[in-house]
């Protein structure tokens, strides 16, 4: 019995800490990984370029043929 008590001991401990180096290690990726980008996408419906733009832009300018298109829509 006690070789089994000490099996379990050692999974648990082992689990804990892949359970502690994984919310380490979610921690730092959050704190040095840039935050994600507001911008909305949009597609040219002459040209067909997709590019993006400020998020409170209800119809953008196209780069490239200077035609105003919506927001695309997923």
């Amino acid at each position: 019995m006690p070789a089994q008590e000490l099996i379990l001991g050692y999974v648990l401990l082992l689990l804990g800490a892949l359970a502690l180096l994984t919310v380490f290690t979610e921690m730092r990726r959050r704190r040095f990984e840039p935050p994600a980008a507001q911008d909305r996408i949009f597609r040219c419906s002459a040209c067909k370029r997709v590019y993006t733009d400020d998020p409170d832009v209800d119809l953008s300018r196209c780069p490239d043929c200077g035609r105003f298109n919506p927001p695309y829509e997923f």
